[in-house]
């Protein structure tokens, strides 16, 4: 690869009162990456349609989330945060596509997915764009089997739930750190070894989702048993593991909640900073060489 491929829309941040960033720091993100000298290329994408949506949820949820009868996931009632989702989805959808028609890696700067089941949202989460990306790429025929590979620190227990009950664990293998035994620093170095094996159980698949989210730093108000370098060969281990088995991979920001004393959210970008610069180191050729 010349380029690290990124799928982005303005349509996708919104502005919320929230304990959580995710919903604007997309812009932020970006920024800080752009200081890099990294080279990536900056794509536009299609949102999603509410009948993509309702592949994994509810059309009831989906209806009332948009005709703002519902709550969403951020616990409000505001439809410019359904309309948001298209976008956010969209971008998860495009970079899958993406990395699979060229066997290589997308990015989708784009968070709020696993803790939206099939008819409610919540944990900043409303629609769960790694199950509907799975179920359009599947539709289309596009693929037989799908990884999720959710390294955030939080249970996807709304990923675990559409598999359930769409019955679709027979061609998604679905693993979540949240659900892991022992996620403190005492056993980090123990996780991060098993990670190779974890991923290569996901070797048949035609694609793998990651979810290369900020929050298990050690530091994190909401997660934390990773040190920065461990968080950081926890990323290497990834790119690397599924570039040597042929796995196209897309993957996207998830959570992060750390601030600094100047209530910046310049902790979080730095570990998403990291997490592009194992991507390159693995994924760009001018940087291989």
């Amino acid at each position: 690869m010349e380029l690290l491929p990124i799928f982005y829309r303005p349509e996708i941040v919104q502005h919320i009162k929230s304990f959580s960033p995710s919903a604007s720091k997309a812009p932020a993100v970006l920024d800080s990456w752009a200081q890099l000298g990294i080279p990536t290329a900056i794509h536009s994408f299609a949102p999603v349609s509410t009948d993509d949506l309702k592949l994994a949820h509810d059309p009831w949820y989906v209806d009332a989330v948009f005709n703002g009868s519902m709550l969403n996931g951020f616990r409000n009632k505001d439809v410019q945060v359904a309309d948001s989702c298209r976008y956010t989805v969209g971008a998860m959808y495009a970079a899958a596509e993406w990395a699979l028609r060229t066997g290589q890696v997308a990015i989708a700067p784009v968070s709020g997915f696993h803790h939206a089941n099939y008819a409610d949202g919540y944990g900043f989460c409303t629609f769960n764009g790694l199950l509907i990306t799975a179920l359009m790429l599947k539709k289309q025929q596009k693929i037989q089997r799908l990884g999720i590979l959710d390294l955030d620190v939080h249970e996807g227990d709304g990923s675990a739930g559409i598999i359930e009950r769409l019955s679709l664990a027979s061609w998604i293998t679905h693993h979540s750190m949240g659900y892991a035994t022992a996620t403190t620093p005492e056993h980090a170095t123990a996780y991060l070894a098993s990670l190779p094996t974890v991923i290569e159980q996901m070797q048949d698949c035609d694609l793998v989702l990651f979810q290369a989210s900020a929050d298990p730093h050690i530091d994190d108000p909401l997660g934390g048993f990773l040190t920065t370098a461990e968080l950081q060969l926890r990323d290497e281990i990834v790119f690397r593991t599924c570039q040597q088995l042929g796995l196209p991979l897309a993957w996207n920001l998830a959570g992060g909640y750390q601030r600094d004393a100047q209530q910046s959210i310049r902790p979080v970008l730095t570990l998403h900073d990291n997490t592009l610069r194992a991507c390159a180191a693995v994924y760009l050729k001018r940087l291989e060489q």
